[in-house]
């Protein structure tokens, strides 16, 4: 259960930098267009580097019920509720990069 809480962390810390790339992407858009793709294309790279890592929260959980034990519940619910935290955040993130190329 350690190792998916660790992975998980490094997902959300990931989706943060992702925001933050766009964030700064939209910024400079404007006044500096090539630094903006620059940010834009590290933001999209993070996002990649999360589905790496939840690939490897899914082998992990697969795993463990390969190993003919019973999932604990707790790593059910913790899985169940950073998943859903993560969906949410990469869905907000992923709305802003397009808005990005929208304009």
């Amino acid at each position: 259960m350690k190792d998916i809480e660790t992975v998980s962390n490094t997902i959300e810390e990931k989706i943060d930098k992702a925001e933050k790339e766009i964030k700064c992407a939209l910024n400079f858009r404007e006044r500096r267009p090539q630094l903006a793709e620059i940010y834009y294309k590290a933001a999209n790279d993070e996002l990649e580097h999360v589905k790496l890592f939840h690939t490897q929260v899914v082998a992990i959980i697969d795993e463990y019920n390969k190993s003919g034990k019973e999932t604990p519940e707790s790593m059910k619910i913790l899985y169940e509720i950073l998943h859903r935290k993560h969906i949410e955040h990469m869905a907000a993130v992923k709305g802003m990069i397009a808005l990005y190329k929208e304009q």
